[in-house]
């Protein structure tokens, strides 16, 4: 069964809208370029809070459908709520890696979903077979590999490692964005294209601390539990304001987590 690293406690869950709305533009873009279009009947992957629903909802139209796919009903309570008025969308409670609709689509898409599973390729194999001949595949993940401050920064850097150990512990991958293309093409799809989208915050730009410090928070649990770092380091209650504070003093513009995306067709 596939699960999320980071719960669905209120935290997460605020920590979760404001990364989509950091996520809102660079998302549209790739799915554009994805093919993702009109009268399109798409199925979400991890669905979550339903933003990508949302998103891929307007790409469709009112003539096309989105089913949203998450096995956590908290996070689907929220999705509901989000796209209360859009009759073309619905959702439904599932693990990932079993369901299956007995109608075809004509995309899979999915933000961030392979990150949490233990066997990205068999998922991406049985949802391609729901997917009609021809249609597409499209996946957006991380690669928080490219996470930096520039010029270096020591508690973002530190802050980084600790977050990849964590999520690796976790069972999580934090760089599977850059083999993207790869496991689409070991699932089966064709025609596989892809790009990434980089996005810069200023030193002075205060979401970069509040996204680090964001994360951070949720992954904690499972930092202390490996034994990683100590509370007295991480500090949570300052992490904000000291990582904002560092990277003014050191004039650094953050880079989070590079989103990338990789699509094709199913034969």
């Amino acid at each position: 069964m596939a699960t999320y690293s980071l719960g669905s406690s209120d935290p997460e869950i605020a920590r979760l809208d404001k990364q989509a709305g950091f996520l809102q533009e660079p998302t549209r873009m790739l799915l554009e370029a994805s093919g993702i279009g009109p009268g399109m009947r798409v199925l979400d992957l991890g669905t979550g809070l339903g933003h990508v629903a949302l998103a891929v909802a307007d790409l469709v139209g009112p003539g096309g459908q989105v089913v949203g796919l998450d096995i956590d009903p908290r996070m689907l309570e929220h999705a509901r709520a989000r796209t209360d008025q859009l009759p073309h969308v619905q959702f439904v409670e599932g693990d990932v890696t079993r369901w299956r609709d007995e109608e075809q689509f004509d995309a899979v898409v999915g933000r961030l979903i392979l990150f949490h599973v233990a066997d990205p390729v068999a998922v991406l194999r049985h949802h391609v077979e729901s997917v009609r001949p021809g249609g597409r595949v499209v996946m957006l993940d991380y690669d928080i590999g490219g996470v930096r401050a520039e010029p270096s920064d020591p508690l973002t850097e530190r802050m980084r490692a600790l977050v990849m150990a964590a999520f690796r512990a976790a069972g999580a991958d934090p760089t599977i964005g850059s083999r993207l293309q790869g496991i689409l093409a070991e699932s089966g799809v064709e025609d596989v294209a892809g790009v990434a989208i980089a996005q810069y915050l200023a030193s002075d730009n205060p979401l970069g601390p509040a996204m680090l410090s964001g994360v951070v928070r949720s992954l904690a649990p499972v930092m202390l539990a490996h034994g990683l770092t100590t509370e007295a380091e991480l500090d949570l209650d300052t992490l904000a304001t000291r990582a904002a504070e560092s990277l003014k003093s050191t004039g650094s513009a953050l880079v989070p987590p590079i989103l990338v995306g990789a699509w094709g067709r199913r034969p």
